[in-house]
Parts: structure tokens; C-alpha cells; sequence
């Protein structure tokens, strides 16, 4: 491989780790107020959906950004009722949500412009323009989202009480602080960071979208937060490693190995999440997540 071509591999590992990243810091945000969000790849696809079909609507590919958003919040806020309001089981509220995107998101898309759930090509403002170094407003970002994630949850007032709700929420409740109201926060930003990435794949990576485009993108983004031990820069380097995995893999198909010959497409695809499970398995040790992660919250009387 020649100097062009790694540079050219680097580049495509940051374009793919970008909506990674975007989840992972989600699941971050929602996981350090000690509430697990399985959720991420509902509120990506859905995100996805919103920002492609808006953008095309309004002409703007800023306007679809909103409304992705708008939408991943709208969903995250679904979780956060049935999680923190109710006191639900929190993984069963995630499936849900996952569910009921990609069962919501091929229908209406459906019946809205009758392509079998994709949304009609976009072009010119309906898509985010490159503006440094071939790379989109929407990849700088979800780069400064990993500083402001860093220095909010470790040197802020704020960040201490968030963090404090996911280790021990009776303290924080007898100091006179809401629970509730902090973990809220933290899922409503999760679903902030999660219509980025949404958007990111139909209106920035890609020109539209396509039913289940997150192809399991939100299940890499809790694997890389673990891997990450729940810490935002580790984040950032995992993600980087998982998008640069997946840029292999895309640049090794139709490549014939010596004694093997043409390794089948499946086989390549199935290359980042197969390194998911080894990294996980073999490599970071012990990952301990915040003590009262999953744990609804009964105040006591």
C-alpha cells in the first residue's frame, strides 16, 4: 500500500466512524445518569428517516439536521418516560424502540414516496456540502462533541451530579437534587447526539435513505463505548478503530487472497463486527459500568 492509498484508507475510516461516534457518545451521556440506552440504533434510523425526508421536503440540508433531531429526541424521550418515569425494565424499552423505528420508518417511508421505504435522491442544499478537508459541518461535530462531553462530565458542576445519579442516586436525591430531571437531561442529549449520527448517514455520508441503512451501527457504538470503559476520549479512538475496520473491509472486497482466492462479500462485511466480539472478549479486561447503570430509581419516603 502506498503512502496515497493509507492516507486515502485513514480518511474513509474517519467519514465511517463519525455516525459511531455520534451514538457512542449517546450512550455515554445517557449510561453515565445511569440509564442504559439499547436504543441507539432506533433513534439513528429513525433520526435518519426524519433529516432525509425533511431535507428533501424543505430543500435544506440544515433543516433535515433539525428534524432529525427533533425526531431521535422525540424517541429518546419515549425511553426516557417508560425507563425513569415508569421504572420499566430499560433493555425491554430499547428493543422497543428499535423495533418500532424499523417497523415505523419502512412504512411511512412507504407510503410517502412508494420506493419500497427509501426516500427520493437528494441533491445540491438537500445535502451537506464539504466544506475542510473534504468533510462535511456534520464531521467537526461530532469531533467537538467528544472535548464538550469530556469537559462537561469531568469538570463541571453539572457533569459531577450526572455522574453522581449513575453511581448513587440516593445521594444525590438526599442533597436536594432531582434524579429525574438529570437523568431526562442526559437522554435528551443522548437523542441529540443520535439524530447527528441519523443524519450524518442519509443526508451527509449518503444522498437519501434506505430502510435499515444503521445495519447494526448503534450495537457497534455500545460495543466501542465499553471497549472505551465509558470515557469520552477512549470513545473516540474506538470508534476510529471500528470505522477503520469497516473501511478495510470495503476495500477488500473482490480482493483474491493467496491459497484462498476471492474471499466471498459476506465474509468481508462481516469483518468489523466479527473484530467487535474479539475486542471485547480478549482485549480491554475488566469494564465496570457506572454502579447504578440500569437501575430504576425509587425515591424513599
Amino acid at each position: 500500500m502506498n503512502p496515497g492509498d493509507f492516507v486515502t484508507l485513514l480518511d474513509s475510516g474517519l467519514r465511517l466512524s463519525i455516525p459511531l461516534l455520534a451514538a457512542c457518545l449517546a450512550g455515554l451521556w445517557s449510561e453515565k445518569s445511569g440509564v442504559v440506552d439499547i436504543g441507539l440504533e432506533g433513534k439513528m434510523l429513525v433520526a435518519a428517516f426524519a433529516a432525509a425526508a425533511a431535507a428533501y421536503a424543505f430543500n435544506s440540508a440544515w433543516i433535515g439536521l433539525v428534524a432529525g433531531i427533533a425526531a431521535s429526541v422525540v424517541f429518546a424521550l419515549i425511553h426516557g418516560f417508560a425507563a425513569i418515569s415508569q421504572r420499566g425494565n430499560q433493555i425491554v424499552s430499547g428493543v422497543a424502540i428499535n423495533m418500532l423505528a424499523a417497523g415505523l420508518t419502512a412504512i411511512v417511508g412507504n407510503a410517502w414516496y412508494g420506493q419500497g421505504g427509501r426516500t427520493p435522491p437528494l441533491e445540491g442544499d438537500q445535502r451537506f456540502r464539504e466544506i475542510v478537508f473534504g468533510h462535511s459541518a456534520l464531521v467537526f461535530l461530532a469531533l467537538l462533541a467528544v472535548p464538550v462531553t469530556w469537559f462537561v462530565l469531568g469538570r463541571t458542576r453539572f457533569g459531577l451530579r450526572l455522574r453522581a445519579v449513575g453511581e448513587n442516586p440516593a445521594a444525590v436525591d438526599t442533597a436536594g437534587i432531582s434524579v429525574t430531571k438529570l437523568r431526562y437531561t442526559a437522554v435528551v442529549i443522548a437523542g441529540i447526539l443520535c439524530g447527528l449520527a441519523g443524519t450524518y448517514l442519509s443526508v451527509g455520508q449518503s444522498a437519501g435513505f434506505l430502510p435499515n441503512m444503521t445495519a447494526g451501527k448503534g450495537f457497534i457504538a455500545l460495543a466501542a463505548l465499553i471497549f472505551a470503559k465509558w470515557r469520552a476520549w477512549p470513545a473516540l479512538g474506538a470508534c476510529f478503530l471500528f470505522g477503520l475496520l469497516d473501511a478495510i473491509s470495503i476495500r477488500l472486497q473482490g480482493i483474491a487472497l493467496p491459497g484462498i482466492g476471492e474471499v466471498p462479500v459476506q465474509a468481508i462485511q462481516a469483518l468489523p463486527y466479527l473484530m467487535t466480539v474479539i475486542l471485547l472478549a480478549g482485549v480491554i479486561g475488566t469494564a465496570i459500568p457506572p454502579r447504578a447503570s440500569g437501575i430504576p430509581y425509587v425515591k424513599e419516603r
